[in-house]
């Protein structure tokens, strides 16, 4: 494990959202008085948790070696989420307007910032990480994957090409 994913911690979120830049300035503020960073990922277009570690891990060495694409550590995380360099794509990956399932990182997780966070979000016990037919569709088609590539890869190993599709954004910077 390294350093990232020891300082990250990461909850399973649910919450209706009316205005999503007035919740995201709430989520800011308090990111700010706790001395860590949030980044809220759409769980629904991950590929389960592991998919947020991978992005939280690649974002943190990005911006460390200064190779970052972006300013900022959450935004360079919901690049390497979308496996893209346009942060137009990115921001899909991340809070939206409507009813939300997220993955919540707080990195740091300093003392008290899940209560506050629990003022805002609704904590639940995680999804099921197994990738339902309909969710694989939808990975493949998010993430280009032919089902040629699945084919080749092997059964059940779509995570594993929607993880190769994130580390390749290094690649393509």
């Amino acid at each position: 494990m390294d350093d990232t994913e020891s300082s990250c911690t990461i909850r399973y979120a649910e919450v209706t959202v009316t205005e999503p830049d007035i919740l995201l300035e709430v989520l800011r503020a308090i990111a700010d008085r706790a001395g860590s960073c949030i980044v809220c990922f759409d769980a629904d277009k991950l590929a389960g948790q592991v998919h947020a570690k991978a992005a939280l891990r690649l974002a943190r060495r990005s911006l460390e070696a200064g190779a970052a694409i972006s300013h900022s550590f959450e935004m360079e995380a919901l690049l390497y989420a979308a496996g893209s360099r346009q942060c137009s794509t990115a921001v899909s990956f991340g809070l939206h307007k409507g009813e939300n399932h997220l993955y919540v990182c707080c990195c740091p997780a300093t003392e008290g910032i899940w209560d506050l966070l629990s003022n805002q979000l609704q904590f639940r016990a995680g999804p099921s990480e197994d990738l339902s037919p309909e969710r694989k569709n939808q990975l493949m088609i998010l993430f280009a994957i032919s089902p040629a590539e699945c084919a080749a890869a092997g059964e059940n190993r779509l995570r594993d090409l929607v993880l190769e599709r994130v580390a390749l954004l290094d690649v393509s910077k």
